[in-house]
């Protein structure tokens, strides 16, 4: 007799039926009505909001003069004891009275935010060094008001062990080799409220720090949100969870359940307990819709297979024919595999924000 240890698991993900899966008969508004409840149920958005720091003040570390944009440092609490870091990129072009487009940018996993910057601080950095992972810079290059976050349980957000005065280790956290965020995924799993959400909340919170203390430049009707790999997954879920962004585009994230997160291993902080039973991640798209949405993979990504981009896919289109904007949503597939294609991202961006009025 073969021993599989898969098998069970694969049968059960193809005999399941999502509750509130999208369906050609189902009432479009109350169908979007019930979807968003179990969305916030499950992601324990509720728990999140009722621990946010009631007002939340900004404190500006430092600020750096670059080539051609001003870079700040700044920091707020989002949550109790949840300190949120994230930089600020405003072009030196702006003039006085001025308003743009706001684009926020979210890395996948590395060593942090700095990444995004332009500024590699190790070894491991040295993908980043190259032009395609300075995410905010090519951002503010592009004449955006740029805002860089660093998600929770990554860089300077990741667990560490605690120490008592005769150097005794009193806490371990260590990852074992598992990603940085591992830990505060999987006590947040405990808590159910999953690191995912959390980042979506301090990300929406951020928002409300720039409308609040930059609003004179920013175009609200304007504001965009991207990343790769799981900053892309964060830039899904946050245009389900924040109607405030305007264009949605997530690279190399998008793909349904059983093509990606229950097919091979990926990191922990993909996963909402439950999810399965009541949706897959292209029913979510009904959260975003009317608004833009983008969704940029790779052909030859291993952990998201193209094929199941396609299958997903239809039914966001269906989604939005459904909203009666079958234009505001649109798929790119490129020949690559779990990447950020500078060529595609940026002139996409600027497409679609051309047509938001």
């Amino acid at each position: 007799m073969k021993v599989d240890g898969r098998v069970c698991h694969d049968l059960l993900t193809q005999k399941i039926t999502q509750k509130l899966g999208f369906s050609e008969e189902k009432d479009y508004a109350q169908w979007k009505q019930e979807l968003n409840a179990k969305f916030r149920e499950l992601m324990g958005f509720d728990q999140i909001e009722a621990n946010a720091v009631e007002k939340p003040e900004l404190v500006i570390e430092a600020e750096v003069q670059k080539d051609g944009y001003k870079q700040i440092r700044c920091l707020f609490d989002s949550e109790v004891d949840a300190t949120v870091v994230f930089y600020i990129l405003i072009p030196d072009d702006l003039k006085k009275g001025e308003k743009r487009p706001m684009v926020i940018t979210l890395q996948g996993h590395s060593t942090g935010v700095h990444n995004s910057l332009g500024e590699p601080h190790e070894d491991d950095d040295a993908e980043y060094a190259l032009a395609e992972g300075k995410f905010a810079v090519q951002s503010v290059k592009e004449g955006y008001i740029t805002v860089a976050i660093e998600n929770r349980g990554m860089g300077e957000r990741s667990a560490s062990c605690e120490y008592d005065e005769n150097g005794k280790k009193t806490r371990n956290v260590y990852q074992g080799g598992k990603p940085s965020c591992y830990y505060e995924q999987m006590t947040g799993v405990l808590m159910a409220r999953p690191i995912l959400a959390e980042r979506c909340f301090d990300t929406s919170k951020t928002i409300d720090m720039m409308l609040k203390h930059y609003g004179d430049i920013i175009d609200e009707k304007k504001i965009v949100i991207t990343g790769n790999s799981v900053g892309g997954t964060v830039a899904y879920y946050m245009a389900c969870y924040d109607e405030r962004i305007a264009l949605a585009v997530p690279s190399c994230a998008f793909c349904p359940y059983p093509e990606s997160i229950l097919r091979v291993y990926h990191c922990s902080c993909n996963y909402i307990p439950f999810a399965f039973k009541w949706w897959d991640m292209q029913d979510l798209s009904v959260l975003i819709a009317p608004r833009r949405l983008v969704l940029v993979n790779g052909e030859q990504d291993p952990s998201l297979l193209a094929d199941g981009v396609r299958r997903g896919y239809e039914t966001v289109k269906k989604v939005y024919k459904k909203a009666g904007v079958p234009e505001n949503c649109k798929s790119i597939i490129h020949e690559d595999g779990d990447c950020w294609r500078v060529d595609i991202i940026w002139p996409t961006i600027k497409e679609e924000l051309a047509k938001i009025k």
